[in-house]
């Protein structure tokens, strides 16, 4: 059974981007991935990666001061309830919807995004012609990296 309160990342992977808390996607992969780090059980699971920036972006939350909550011991529900008190700026339930939703759907954009994702989309699912999101790509690499088949 996977122990979500310590992850070892180099034993299963992170929870989906897809999963939500209170509404966010990428927050409990965001959790597991700060739990591992602090353990050391990342594996080759990176904090503050790219898509955690698009995070830290839409809350104006601080990678760091996020961590030094996580090092806390806190459960999830409590790290939500410091992700909504400490919103810069606040946000309506349904804007955390629509970046979620855009999260979910976000294609490669520039040029070097589009090669990279198609490197190891590539690599790990050429059949694949549903992957067409960064998530899709997270959930394949994940699902990949641990056994499975593409």
């Amino acid at each position: 059974m996977i122990n979500y309160h310590a992850p070892d990342l180099t034993q299963h992977p992170p929870r989906s981007p897809r999963v939500r808390l209170g509404g966010f996607a990428h927050l409990p992969r965001l959790i597991d991935k700060a739990r591992a780090t602090l353990a050391g059980t990342n594996g080759d699971y990176h904090y503050d990666c790219a898509m955690d920036a698009h995070f830290w972006s839409f809350t104006g939350l601080e990678a760091a001061a996020f961590l030094a909550e996580v090092k806390t011991g806190k459960c999830d529900y409590d790290l939500l309830t410091y992700v909504l008190a400490n919103l810069q700026p606040r946000r309506a339930p349904s804007e955390i919807a629509a970046w979620s939703v855009w999260l979910e759907n976000r294609p490669p954009l520039a040029a070097e995004g589009r090669a990279y994702f198609n490197q190891i989309h590539t690599a790990i699912g050429p059949r694949r012609e549903d992957i067409g999101s960064w998530v899709d790509l997270l959930d394949l690499e994940d699902f990949v990296t641990f056994g499975g088949k593409s």
